[in-house]
């Protein structure tokens, strides 16, 4: 009797080519922008201390009550998988020291964990591009912040499917005041909210802006917005904001209900929404956090940064029909015989060094040679290169073009480098128009 197949764990997937393709251009298009942004990379554990989450997000909240991956460690010490990326980069930058009299900017790309019901867009393992900025306070850093979240999103082709949405939390205090009223105006509708709401009625009323129960929508349009209780500082750092933005040209909306429910959240809070993705409309979130770093032991120290959700946006480009078929392959090297083969198998080794940037499949695993120029015409090679015997007794190659009609030919193994380089130069020309 045979073992059963081991399938991957519920929610946490494989990422196969050609898949892996557009997950590489992502990838490469942000590590790229960041560091035309001035920003460096850093690299976090996957694990950290329970007590980091509580810490930050709140032991009273559904990710840490449910949704964390935790355990306990020979040590009996508590460890979760990292649930988001903003606690661990501030917990890095206070242990070693990369916060005090100087401004610090990080970005970083991982997956991250969370205990959800899986469902398109969202995902028990998932990935994440993100950025933080610290020991910066005004608004401009919070535009050159959204002005590099724009152009990821440009360059990848999604503008058209996405809309910035802005808003401003205020203050601590004034976020004080405001969230006493908030309560004593859902309080009066009690009887309407859901269930979800009457419980963060208590502890997070801000949340209940948030949600996605729209027999609430009414309600929640008549509640009363916090942009209407900031304090000056605050209404004066958000109008300087939209002034920056405005200028630039960049569109966006205020969502007077776009909100965090965190207490070490302050002013700018922005998102990137789609409808183009049902429920999980979210793209990319940030905002600043200037409270977080001292309430992890670090100095009051203003901060901020975002998250962009690398399923979601491959989700949108596939939905676009952008390519997902690879890396384009230059040549694939047929041999007739095992003495021609060794000359290949040198001879593409060589290549590799001499031609910068060549993709090149040498045929392994025998075969005659019209089932090895089916399989050259399935790897997507532009051309094949044969070396039969009569290629062997001249020390020549033939050439035979596989996505053009145009006639073969045959050259000197001398020359075959320089040939590569033109033709490989051709291709990545006509791609680029």
């Amino acid at each position: 009797m045979s073992n059963p197949v081991i399938q991957a764990v519920r929610g946490m997937n494989d990422i196969i080519p050609p898949d892996t393709h557009l997950w590489r251009h992502v990838e490469r298009v942000f590590r790229n922008i960041a560091h035309g942004y001035g920003y460096q990379e850093i690299r976090f554990p996957i694990v950290e201390k329970t007590e980091l989450f509580k810490r930050t997000i709140g032991e009273d909240t559904e990710i840490v009550e449910k949704e964390m991956y935790t355990f306990d460690d020979k040590q009996d010490a508590s460890l979760t998988l990292r649930p988001e990326g903003t606690a661990g980069c501030v917990r890095a930058a206070i242990e070693h020291g990369h916060l005090y009299r100087q401004v610090q900017k990080l970005w970083y790309c991982g997956p991250f964990f969370r205990r959800e019901r899986p469902q398109k867009g969202r995902y028990r393992q998932f990935h994440q591009c993100g950025a933080e900025v610290f020991g910066l306070a005004g608004p401009d850093i919070d535009a050159e912040l959204i002005l590099f979240t724009a152009r990821v999103l440009n360059k990848l082709g999604l503008k058209k499917d996405v809309t910035l949405q802005l808003n401003s939390l205020g203050s601590k205090e004034s976020r004080a005041a405001y969230r006493k009223e908030l309560v004593r105006y859902f309080t009066k509708h009690k009887s309407a909210l859901d269930e979800d709401s009457v419980r963060r009625l208590a502890d997070n009323p801000l949340r209940i802006l948030d949600s996605k129960n729209p027999d609430l929508k009414d309600l929640i349009a008549k509640a009363p917005t916090l942009l209407d209780h900031l304090d000056n500082d605050s209404k004066t750092h958000f109008r300087r904001l939209r002034e920056y933005l405005d200028y630039t040209g960049l569109n966006y909306e205020v969502n007077t209900h776009l909100v965090r429910g965190l207490d070490y959240y302050t002013r700018t809070v922005f998102e990137w929404v789609t409808s183009k993705l049902g429920a999980q409309g979210t793209v990319c979130a940030g905002g600043r956090y200037d409270g977080l770093i001292e309430q992890l032991g670090g100095k009051d120290t203003p901060a901020l940064g975002f998250a962009m959700g690398l399923e979601r946006v491959v989700l949108l480009m596939q939905q676009q029909g952008q390519d997902s078929s690879g890396t384009i392959m230059h040549a694939y090297f047929i041999t007739d015989g095992d003495e021609a083969f060794q000359v290949a198998l040198r001879l593409t080794d060589k290549l590799r060094d001499q031609v910068a940037g060549i993709r090149i499949i040498l045929h392994c695993g025998g075969g005659n040679l019209s089932n090895q120029f089916k399989k050259a015409d399935k790897s997507g090679a532009h051309f094949a290169i044969v070396l039969g015997e009569n290629e062997l007794k001249t020390h020549t190659l033939t050439i035979k073009p596989l996505r053009e009609k145009i006639p073969q030919q045959t050259i000197h193994q001398m020359e075959i480098a320089e040939y590569l380089k033109l033709r490989i130069k051709e291709i990545m020309g006509k791609k680029v128009k």
